[in-house]
């Protein structure tokens, strides 16, 4: 694909150009920071220390305590850093998450070519969403740095995005000043827009069966291990189970977590089993969720000791994150299109089955669209930057900060 021709800033609302080679320095030093879900402090500094330097408010920066609060307690929150506008205009918020994966702790990001990849055997980069936080702060710093006037702008910096999308699920819209749209760095190529993605349920089900001696008497026994195995056989042959489609109705469902047991001579009473279930229509994500439910109480009669003993299952049910669709005419939609046109690009837009921050944010009532950065191959030891796709992202952040997308 051709790139775009370099531009340059000048007197006439046109688009305003990034140091890229203070951004490829910032996005090197950020990947190289370790931060896993909920260990993001780290780059929380790094990101203050860079605003602070430019020039910003100390004040004008701050963290939420959504950490506290998370099912994983984290030991930071939310970054969020303001601007009011230099012109009347409505607030635009940019946005990435600061975690990444646990594969990624340990990386060295080097850059060979085009690309860059971590130069430690058997870890991931951290591309995803290293590349998101630089292309936002970068945006930040280059208006702090050259004073270059903008509408009131939002930068916020979520956590815990890969452990369920908590920091953008429990942040407060009034900590992000209310803005009337947003842009979220997170993916491939940046002339992807992300205008919707799909909801998730995570389900937990804790199953009780009734111990015995396996050699001795097993048939006084029920094992939860055979009551798991036969609701997940069911479900597998039934078509509920893996790719899911129902006449015009689809979604997704995995079981990816069973735990139970700790010997082969007792019939095992506990099973704890974790899953999820996925759909873009609300709807039919529980309908998925009846079905495993049924499946699981079905096994559970089905499986019984000689005297007759049955065991048990209760399920729980986390909404993790909801669907989404934004509007075909939805202004931040056309903005980010007008950014992606800008470069001499063609916009592409398309729909997610993984969740984002976008699904909360729009949840929130914040209009989001989502946008790539150079991601490659993210949560694999694989994992590679496109620099120059970075590059490009970097131009699409600032224009759309500064309002010179057009």
């Amino acid at each position: 694909m051709a790139r775009s021709k370099r531009l340059h800033r000048s007197s006439d609302g046109t688009p305003y150009e990034p140091d890229l080679r203070r951004a490829k320095d910032l996005v090197m030093q950020l990947m190289a920071i370790p931060g896993r879900s909920g260990n993001e402090r780290k780059v929380a500094e790094f990101i203050r220390t860079k605003l602070l330097g430019a020039g910003a408010s100390p004040g004008a920066i701050e963290s939420d305590s959504v950490h506290l609060r998370t099912p994983m307690r984290g030991d930071t929150g939310n970054l969020v850093f303001k601007l009011p506008g230099t012109r009347r205009a409505d607030r635009r918020m940019l946005s990435a998450h600061m975690d990444t994966v646990p594969l990624c702790v340990g990386c060295k990001p080097v850059l060979r070519g085009e690309f860059v990849r971590s130069a430690v055997p058997g870890t991931a980069l951290g591309g995803d969403d290293r590349s998101g936080v630089a292309v936002v702060l970068n945006a930040a710093l280059e208006i702090l740095r050259r004073d270059l006037p903008h509408p009131p702008l939002t930068f916020c910096w979520f956590v815990q995005e890969e452990v369920g999308v908590q920091g953008s699920r429990q942040v407060k819209k009034s900590m992000l000043g209310r803005p009337k749209m947003a842009f979220n760095w997170d993916g491939g190529s940046p002339y992807k827009l992300t205008v919707g993605a799909t909801g998730c349920y995570r389900l937990t089900l804790d199953i009780e069966g009734l111990a015995s001696h396996a050699g001795l008497t097993p048939e006084l026994g029920v094992s939860a291990i055979a009551i798991a195995s036969l609701a997940i056989a069911d479900l597998q042959r039934a078509g509920w189970h893996g790719d899911v489609r129902k006449g015009r109705k689809a979604g997704t469902s995995n079981f990816g977590l069973i735990c139970g047991g700790d010997s082969t001579n007792v019939v095992t009473d506990r099973v704890e089993v974790r899953a999820e279930a996925r759909s873009h229509d609300p709807g039919f994500r529980r309908r998925i969720l009846q079905e495993i439910e049924k499946s699981f109480k079905r096994a559970a009669r089905e499986v019984r000791s000689a005297r007759g003993a049955r065991g048990r299952v209760t399920m729980n049910n986390l909404l993790a994150y909801e669907s989404f669709r934004l509007p075909g005419d939805e202004p931040c939609v056309l903005v980010a299109e007008s950014a992606v046109r800008s470069l001499g690009q063609q916009p592409q837009r398309g729909i997610a089955n993984g969740g984002i921050d976008g699904n909360w944010t729009n949840r929130h009532g914040i209009p989001t669209v989502s946008l790539g950065c150079g991601q490659r191959s993210p949560h694999t030891v694989n994992e590679k930057l496109d620099i120059e796709h970075f590059h490009e992202g970097c131009r699409i952040g600032l224009r759309l900060a500064t309002g010179t997308e057009s």
